[in-house]
């Protein structure tokens, strides 16, 4: 075998490792369970079929790298050697080897709140945060209110020249008027009313902040109970913290911090990342100029991190 073949199948051994290895880095995540800090239970069919590709590919370069006979990997006639000095192949497997290596050595852990600071955090669902509204801009709806009743043909008309003019005019409640999402939020707020608690679970976390946002006034005395952990902004009162969860669509890159407010006077003593169980009032505040809900605390126990620290969206 001459020295470029023994290249060759050097390197096509080690890329066969490479593969292997993070298919075994995946299965180790799986089999512990510390797969859902990464990935999204949705996600999950594609990482069961990404590590079989894995080791199936890995197993296949391997057996390519064993190979005896003199024959070339194609009759293209180029010079398919490895090229560079040995440092620079260093290098490169390394941006491989490194992440490998670190996934076994480095303990998985859930996200905390230096995340959400450098995320920030929406309070309630986020869905239709909006400034309270001023004695002006109640006059104004009422205006625009009487114009939609005397000529709604010309009120849409213009309405649309104006969105096509100014794009601020259109709001998350202009975007948010389908049917189907109205329905959904308007059942489940009916049912939670039949309810003397509102429990908040990982399974119906995104809906029910979604209900307060929109139905709040409906809720207001309400009691609730929540869980999640511990944050708070740097301008927060001492009375005041947030009870947190993260939310993942697909995978960690996408995640967001969902929150809500907690006032009582013995916030101050629960640090960040102190995961707790609360049950209060449901009322409204401000922050930032706008309206967001908050619980007016009863009863606030520790409890030990979920074995399933995110929550995800229900897409129903």
């Amino acid at each position: 075998m001459n020295e470029k073949k023994q290249d060759r199948s050097f390197h096509t051994y080690i890329r066969g490792i490479i593969l292997i290895g993070f298919a075994l880095l995946i299965l180790a995540m799986i089999v512990t369970g510390n797969i859902v800090y990464y990935i999204a239970p949705k996600m999950m069919p594609f990482i069961y079929f990404a590590t079989v590709v894995f080791l199936f590919l890995g197993a296949v370069q391997i057996i390519r790298s064993t190979k005896k006979d003199e024959e070339e990997y194609c009759d293209c006639g180029e010079d398919h050697s490895i090229t560079g000095s040995p440092l620079t192949k260093i290098l490169i497997y390394s941006i491989f080897i490194v992440p490998i290596v670190a996934g076994f050595v480095i303990p998985d852990r859930a996200l905390d709140s230096s995340v959400a600071a450098n995320r920030g955090i929406q309070y309630g669902s986020g869905v239709l945060n909006k400034p309270i509204t001023t004695p002006a801009e109640a006059e104004d709806t009422l205006a625009r209110a009487a114009a939609y009743l005397e000529d709604p043909d010309a009120y849409f008309e213009g309405l649309e020249e104006n969105l096509e003019a100014n794009s601020e005019h259109f709001s998350a409640e202009d975007f948010y008027t389908e049917e189907g999402f109205n329905n959904y939020y308007l059942e489940l707020a009916e049912e939670l009313k039949e309810h003397d608690t509102i429990v908040v679970t990982e399974e119906n976390y995104l809906d029910v902040m979604t209900v307060l946002d929109i139905h709040m006034n409906e809720f207001l005395g309400k009691e609730i109970e929540i869980l999640g952990f511990v944050y708070r902004e740097e301008d927060f009162d001492d009375n005041q913290m947030v009870v947190a969860r993260f939310a993942m669509t697909c995978c960690v890159a996408d995640v967001a911090v969902y929150g809500t407010m907690i006032e009582a006077d013995e916030a101050s003593q629960y640090e960040n990342d102190t995961w707790v169980r609360v049950s209060g009032t449901l009322n409204q505040t401000t922050y930032g100029d706008f309206a967001i809900p908050l619980i007016q605390l009863r009863e606030i126990t520790v409890v030990e991190e979920p074995d399933t620290p995110y929550v995800y969206p229900s897409f129903r």
